[in-house]
């Protein structure tokens, strides 16, 4: 960015970069770490959106398969119908179907037409798309008349494929067009959004939000730590919900994607305070532009619309990132079971027979959104002793732990079952590890003690980390191992790709031979 774009009183640059340090230092303060309560009207509304809703990109990610797979099968079907000899000409017309289908999706895409605007009203755009499944299918059909074939019969079977491609593109892009529609009023696709600030600012921002047409934002409520003089209980028809601090605990109750912060850019100071509360939550976080005279690089923003938001953090791991992770942690998943499974058998036997008691342990831990899951272990203890609340951590020579179970601890293979957390959505196989509620280091929660601690739950836990790899496993008995610990996990956070859960996964077995700190 050039020193025309922007004066010495606003560097967005150093706005992010102090925004992101956050997630590498687990010193850096945001916020309370316990609950606050919030209002009754705060979680009412909160339990209207504690149902998932679909991303966007995703809807639109999933209608690029299924055009590019039934454009694909109506040209094997063009050749099965109408060619002399089909199962002669199986393997070419394959090769021209794929082609044509791939080519359509490009020239699609670059004619704008899986933007959400044009998927809501497709009749106003379905000369763009013929349009471009007509120059997929021409490019295809000059190919190969140059280059392979010039049989008037094989004109026909191309003819034919073209008709039956554009009356499905036809059909098909009316019905996902009043799909969208209803999906956008019943609120299934939508990004739900929180304004951050009120008063006039926030007033100007939902007013310029509601008239655009493309307006995907459905806007779920105001926080704002001003009192009622200052900022009033309801701007533009939206009710003010409770002060920032609350918001914390709202953002963690409903489905929220993103925070929009309705404050000048030269309340930098104030800005700044708000990511350091707020950069725990997993969700974007935008700041309103669109009364600002500053003017940024266009990759700075995104847009609702004609409204420009800055965009100031992003949600780690999210739409086609997050399909692609939970498809990795499935297969990996299942393939360790088929690996695996007399190990499993074994330690269930040893354990049943060691001690009196159930095979299984189950836990009460911190998952994603600091949501409260069930984690499963192989018992380790002695059932009378054992502790759900993993308030007084194991250490060395524990009495409360079996024969069988120092050896399963040491080794890890109590974590096993927790592959069926994974396969049931809870866990993922690599992320930062999931704590109990109630665990703590000396007299103090973990929270208590890293300010940043629950921005590790900015995703989904995992069984193995990269801090379990990098030696911070076992037992918690200083400050400082619980500080590296969240370090480490942020780290992960902020430089996630599947290539690093990949080297995780296999750096796994190899690191766990040091069972130092394991008891």
């Amino acid at each position: 960015m050039n020193k025309v774009d922007k004066p010495d009183a606003f560097d967005l640059g150093a706005m992010r970069q102090k925004a992101s340090q956050a997630a590498t230092d687990p010193d850096t303060s945001n916020g309370p770490t316990e609950p606050v309560e919030i209002s009754a009207l705060a979680r009412q509304i909160a339990g209207q959106y504690s149902d998932v809703n679909y991303s966007p990109s995703i809807i639109i990610g999933q209608l690029r398969f299924l055009e590019f797979f039934s454009l694909f099968a109506i040209a094997l079907a063009a050749n099965f119908f109408f060619a002399l000899a089909p199962y002669d000409h199986l393997m070419s017309s394959a090769i021209n179907g794929f082609a044509s289908a791939a080519l359509a999706l490009v020239l699609m895409q670059v004619a704008d037409c899986y933007d959400v605007s044009i998927l809501r009203t497709p009749m106003r755009f379905m000369g763009r798309v013929l349009a471009s499944w007509m120059a997929a299918v021409a490019m295809t059909a000059l190919v190969n008349l140059l280059f392979f074939t010039n049989d008037a019969h094989y004109r026909m079977v191309l003819a034919a494929c073209f008709l039956l491609g554009a009356a499905y593109l036809f059909i098909e892009r009316n019905l996902i067009g009043f799909a969208i529609r209803r999906w956008a009023r019943n609120g299934v696709m939508e990004r739900r959004a929180v304004i951050i600030g009120g008063g006039k600012p926030a007033k100007d921002l939902i007013r310029a939000l509601e008239q655009q047409p493309e307006n995907d934002i459905r806007i779920c409520g105001i926080f704002d730590d001003r009192n009622a003089q200052r900022s009033p209980d309801m701007i533009a028809g939206y009710p003010k919900l409770g002060t920032v601090a609350e918001l914390v605990e709202f953002a963690r109750l409903a489905h929220i994607d993103m925070l929009i912060i309705s404050l000048p850019l030269s309340a930098e100071a104030r800005i700044m305070q708000l990511l350091k509360m707020l950069w725990v939550l997993p969700v974007d976080i935008r700041l309103a532009a669109h009364s600002n005279n500053l003017r940024f690089r266009p990759r700075a923003y995104s847009h609702v619309g004609a409204v420009p938001l800055l965009d100031i953090l992003d949600k780690p791991i999210r739409d086609w990132d997050s399909v692609a992770k939970r498809a990795f942690d499935i297969f990996f998943s299942l393939l360790a079971l088929a690996l695996l499974w007399p190990v499993f058998i074994g330690a269930a036997i040893a354990v049943k027979m060691n001690s009196k008691g159930p095979v299984f342990f189950v836990q009460k831990r911190h998952g994603f959104n600091n949501e409260i899951i069930n984690v499963l272990k192989f018992r380790s203890m002695y059932t009378e002793m054992s502790d759900p609340t993993a308030r007084n951590a194991v250490t060395k020579n524990d009495p409360r732990v079996t024969s069988v179970g120092r050896f399963i601890r040491k080794t890890s293979i109590d974590e096993l079952p927790q592959i069926f957390n994974v396969l049931r959505g809870d866990l993922s196989l690599v992320g930062p590890r999931p704590h109990a509620i109630l665990g703590q280091t000396r007299d103090k929660l973990y929270g208590d003690v890293v300010e940043g601690y629950f921005a590790r739950h900015r995703v989904k836990p995992g069984v193995t980390g990269w801090a379990q790899i990098n030696g911070w496993r076992g037992e918690i008995d200083t400050d400082d191992k619980i500080k590296f610990r969240t370090a480490y996990d942020l780290y992960y956070i902020e430089n996630w790709s599947l290539l690093f859960d990949l080297k995780i996964l296999f750096l796994t077995p190899i690191r766990l031979l040091n069972t130092e700190n394991a008891y």
